[in-house]
């Protein structure tokens, strides 16, 4: 059972090579994948990696959090799952409808005038 850790702070000179064969050090490495911005191709300055066993994600994660890499005091730790944002919710047609809002209309700021 492979164990996911996240990586953070890196400088973004990091690779996933380089971060795999650093992690490589503590034990098997199943995957190394630093995150980029798909705009810039810049790193963003956070990876997952993926060790082969609970023993040798918790040694990485004993001999690498805190380290100054790049003059960068990089965090490792177990990587969380992902929370439900939401994804797909928008508001709808009638959420901005003029009777839902409250600064709309005759004397309330709208375009009838009121506050200034």
């Amino acid at each position: 059972m492979t164990s996911k850790i996240y990586v953070g702070n890196l400088p973004y000179s990091v690779t996933d090579e380089t971060l795999k064969s650093n992690f490589g050090e503590y034990g098997e490495v199943a995957s190394a994948k630093v995150l980029m911005d798909p705009e810039t191709g810049q790193s963003k300055g956070f990876g997952f990696v993926q060790m082969a066993t609970a023993q040798c994600a918790q040694a990485a994660i004993a001999g690498l959090n805190g380290l100054s890499v790049g003059g960068r005091s990089i965090v490792v730790n177990l990587a969380r799952p992902r929370e439900d944002r939401g994804a797909g919710k928008s508001a709808g047609p009638s959420e901005f409808r003029a009777s839902k809002r409250q600064d709309v209309g005759y004397g309330n700021g709208g375009f009838g005038g009121g506050r200034y």
